[in-house]
């Protein structure tokens, strides 16, 4: 990578809450300057901003809705206002809905499939044609992505999605950006688990606990500090792939 004189920028999006809170905080460790995508959850985008200040980082929020390509635009534009150089974007923002499959409507389909899978392309492309010094891309999949699970079908195909997407951006930009997929499993409980529901799916899992929130963070400072790892998807599951 080349060097610059610029602080180095790094892009979370869906960066207020839960896991996208904890890649933007770890990068902020890291010396990055942040850009805080959120949508809906602005209060909760404003704790985790003065979480980074508080370490001695610079983050600003930047509030639109991925589903809308113009919105991405602006996010971007936005972006070119830094004094800072874009080293890294991590593709966080993710939507998963429990649908009938065999009752999904249009709409409910194209807007979760422009969240999960639409807006990491262009996002990709927009970061891409930023990255002059070299970068990379990390886009956050799920364990499910290889999984059948009927009652999410939408985020299903479109965590698989991500992982071809992945593949065919890492050797789309290589060698200059590094494009890579982490994977993890149940981390966060899902608001449309009841605490039994939640307790059941641990059980499957050979580690019989959920992540840690640092064991999926160190993942993305693996990849940021090897730098002949692309077009991968990293696995952070406890074995539940196994199962």
């Amino acid at each position: 990578m080349v060097e610059t004189n610029k602080v180095p920028l790094a892009i979370v999006t869906g960066a207020a809450h839960r896991l996208g809170r904890d890649l933007a905080v770890s990068l902020a460790h890291l010396g990055y300057a942040i850009v805080l995508h959120c949508f809906e959850s602005r209060e909760e985008a404003i704790k985790t901003k003065e979480k980074i200040h508080s370490l001695g980082a610079r983050a600003e929020i930047i509030q639109s809705d991925l589903r809308d390509p113009a919105e991405i635009n602006r996010l971007f534009q936005a972006v070119d206002s830094f004094d800072c150089q874009l080293h890294v974007l991590v593709n966080s923002a993710a939507v998963m809905n429990p649908e009938d499959l065999l009752a999904v409507g249009v709409d409910d389909f194209d807007s979760e499939i422009s969240l999960n899978l639409r807006a990491p392309l262009l996002c990709a492309q927009q970061a891409a044609a930023r990255m002059d010094a070299g970068g990379l891309i990390v886009n956050i999949s799920d364990v499910g992505a290889n999984k059948t699970w009927t009652g999410y079908p939408v985020y299903i195909m479109s965590k698989a999605g991500l992982e071809s997407l992945t593949r065919l951006l890492a050797r789309a930009l290589a060698p200059e950006i590094r494009v890579n997929a982490i994977a993890p499993g149940f981390v966060y409980q899902s608001k449309n688990l009841s605490q039994e529901e939640w307790e059941k799916l641990l059980a499957k899992v050979p580690m019989k606990r959920s992540a840690r929130p640092e064991e999926i963070v160190r993942t993305l400072e693996f990849l940021l500090k090897n730098e002949y790892v692309t077009g991968q998807t990293i696995v952070v599951d406890g074995g539940y792939s196994l199962v």
